[in-house]
């Protein structure tokens, strides 16, 4: 579709107009009437179907967003969750909306994975990393996910699903993110696309089939012992659970690793 709004362009088409009911196509028309905004007098787009078919004006939204914002749109909405990268357990686009407000320092992280990224740079993955830890916790000062996890699963009693990656699964995340958003979207515009391999952007081959590398953690079942936690609220005696497994209490036991 950007493909034919663009050539629609080229030919001296001012006002486009493209039918869709999926979000995705809605995101990259923001991003296009940003991109070409001095050759584009209107570009609108008919979503949804039946009664809840309705006009949105992308080059008015995309007016009110700004240029860094509708370009980095892409982005946090790949990151956030879309068809091909996985969303966050219990964490709308509302939320991550309101965090973006909230941490705009964000925006030029996500500016820089916007167009064909070569790699991800050390500081746009920690500054990504503070905005999915702001996504779960607004008020936390922690500048590591992983110290973050652990807070809250034992501190705040988070069932599993619910806690953020480990930092290991979000590099692996923010990989497939910007494979989606870079260089697949960025490209939406152009009718013969260069990408790179999957494999280098946090998927890996099984079969004739991709799936997501999800971590380069070992398997739980490899390391099942570190989650081994007492109930002893005294002094650990035999009946420890920790010491019949022949380790240190940690601040997971009800001890707080004390004994």
């Amino acid at each position: 579709m950007m493909v034919h709004a663009a050539d629609a362009l080229e030919c001296g088409h001012r006002r486009i107009l493209i039918r869709t009911v999926d979000t995705d196509v809605v995101i990259l028309a923001v991003a296009l009437a940003n991109e070409r905004s001095e050759e584009l007098d209107e570009l609108w787009f008919t979503f949804g179907t039946g009664k809840n078919r309705r006009y949105i004006a992308a080059h008015q939204i995309a007016k009110a967003l700004g240029p860094e914002k509708s370009r980095a749109l892409p982005v946090f909405h790949s990151i956030t969750g879309c068809d091909t990268v996985s969303a966050f357990a219990d964490h709308s686009k509302k939320a991550a909306w309101g965090t973006w407000n909230a941490f705009p320092e964000v925006t030029t992280a996500f500016l820089s994975l916007a167009s064909t990224p070569s790699e991800l740079p050390d500081g746009v993955l920690s500054t990504l990393e503070r905005f999915i830890m702001l996504l779960y916790d607004r008020t936390s000062t922690c500048c590591d996910v992983n110290v973050l996890r652990k807070k809250l699963f034992s501190r705040k009693s988070r069932s599993l699903e619910y806690l953020p990656p480990t930092r290991a699964a979000l590099e692996q995340h923010i990989k497939r993110a910007a494979y989606q958003a870079g260089h697949i979207w960025g490209q939406a515009a152009i009718a013969f696309v260069s990408l790179p391999s999957p494999c280098d952007w946090g998927w890996m081959e099984s079969g004739d089939e991709l799936e997501p590398l999800w971590t380069t953690l070992s398997e739980v079942s490899k390391s099942w012992h570190e989650l081994i936690s007492c109930g002893c609220r005294k002094h650990c005696g035999g009946k420890c659970r920790c010491k019949k497994a022949a380790l240190k209490c940690t601040e997971l036991c009800a001890c707080e690793g004390g004994c």
